[in-house]
């Protein structure tokens, strides 16, 4: 199955893995916004720390504005598969299209690498 076209780069599976376990830390012992309309709003705001984004959301049309603001304001996110596995992260039965961190918690070690990684990326990808 082809990517979405929001989707500008690949992420490795260890970074999706400590996207969504970063996401499960932040939820426990910091702040997370769930869904589109908070991470919207966290993004426009400034305030979000990182942005996980869906790839498996339909329409696309949903979040596809999320990558672009998230660059303009120069905030990281990355892209996983999953909407579901985003939703089980942050402790919801419901999947979630996109889901940001505002205050880390005990994460805050783990976005940093996942920050980090997301840059070695881009970087390699233009």
């Amino acid at each position: 199955m082809s990517k979405p076209f929001y989707v500008k780069y690949e992420a490795p599976k260890e970074v999706i893995d400590a996207a969504y376990e970063a996401l499960n830390i932040a939820s426990k012992s910091g702040v997370v916004r769930k869904g589109t309309n908070e991470a919207t709003k966290a993004v426009e705001r400034a305030i979000a720390k990182l942005v996980v984004i869906a790839e498996d959301v339909e329409p696309p049309e949903v979040i596809a504005h999320l990558p672009l603001l998230c660059d303009e304001r120069k905030i990281p996110y990355v892209f996983v598969p999953s909407k579901l596995e985003i939703g089980k992260a942050i402790g919801i039965d419901v999947p979630a299209a996109s889901a940001c961190i505002l205050k880390e918690g005990e994460a805050t070690g783990l976005i940093k690498e996942i920050i980090s990684r997301l840059e070695q990326i881009k970087r390699g990808s233009q």
